[in-house]
């Protein structure tokens, strides 16, 4: 009887280590993460900063060094390339219009979109959801399918070959995702702050400035960033509407490439030089990105 009693004790202990177990390797993996999705990643951020070192790397060589060894490090290392690039004139004003240029596209991105989704997110009124879908809507169609109309339309306008008739486009083709975006973040606050505001008088303008907006902070800055950095990367608009003293970075690195197509180390550096700024602040932004789509999809 003893015997009969102590099998089953015996197998219960057994089965009791072995869920143990499997719970302290479930919390080990919760603690230190799976190593797969660790590998994973470290591949994708090798595929994706490859390139990127390669090129910032390959500006310090000298084209014999590229091409006796296009793997390899620098040997010797050299500034001029990239000094080169840093003296010359033309870089700096393709730098000054790229610049401009995306400052003007995301102010006009911030306050557009958040005036239009202030309504759809707080007033009711009848057809609302059907122009919150024509925003939606927007979002399926690139800049490639209106490139002729409006290149016409920027003509007419007089607005070719201006600052003004980038930015201008550039804001209306990143108004969908701006509004998708911002419109959850404008609906999440309560209404009861809303009321109590109009309790102690603010009227609804008030609140939109006073309350509103320093609530949405998050949201504005995520669209802020992906609208400028989507303007400094734009290469189609600027590319028909742009020339001469007037053209951006991206066209200069194209027109560089042109010119000095047997300079390969050089590119390099123009290429390096004309995308570092832009990858810099959205590094530097990538914390409010994600919060801010993180707080667009809870919304």
């Amino acid at each position: 009887m003893s015997t009969a009693t102590a099998a089953p004790k015996g197998a219960a202990a057994a089965a009791a280590t072995k869920t143990a177990r499997r719970t302290n390797r479930s919390t080990n993996v919760m603690r230190g993460g799976n190593p797969w999705i660790y590998f994973i990643a470290l591949i994708v951020v090798a595929f994706s900063l490859g390139p990127v070192l390669y090129g910032v790397i390959s500006g310090f060589r000298t084209n014999g060094d590229l091409i006796r060894n296009p793997s390899g490090l620098p040997d010797p290392w050299v500034l001029k390339n990239y000094s080169g690039i840093l003296s010359d004139s033309n870089f700096w004003r393709y730098t000054l219009n790229s610049t401009v240029i995306a400052l003007i596209t995301t102010a006009l991105v911030v306050i557009c979109g958040v005036m239009a989704a202030y309504p759809l997110a707080r007033y009711k009124f009848k057809g609302r959801e059907g122009i919150y879908t024509i925003f939606v809507a927007g979002l399926l169609f690139p800049a490639t399918v209106g490139v002729i109309p409006l290149f016409i339309l920027i003509r007419d306008l007089n607005l070719s070959n201006t600052w003004w008739g980038i930015a201008l486009p550039q804001a209306a083709y990143a108004l969908p995702l701006t509004v998708v975006i911002l419109r959850p973040f404008l609906q999440a606050i309560p209404n009861e702050l809303e009321e109590a505001s109009q309790l102690d008088g603010a009227s609804r303008l008030g609140f939109f400035w006073r309350i509103l907006l320093p609530l949405s902070g998050p949201g504005l800055v995520t669209v802020g960033v992906l609208a400028f950095v989507g303007s400094w990367n734009a290469y189609l608009l600027p590319l028909l509407l742009l020339l001469g003293d007037n053209k951006t970075l991206p066209l200069g690195v194209a027109d560089f490439s042109a010119e000095h197509s047997t300079d390969i180390a050089g590119v390099f550096a123009f290429t390096s030089l004309a995308m570092i700024p832009a990858l810099i602040f959205f590094l530097a932004m990538q914390k409010r990105i994600v919060s801010g789509l993180q707080g667009a999809v809870k919304g």
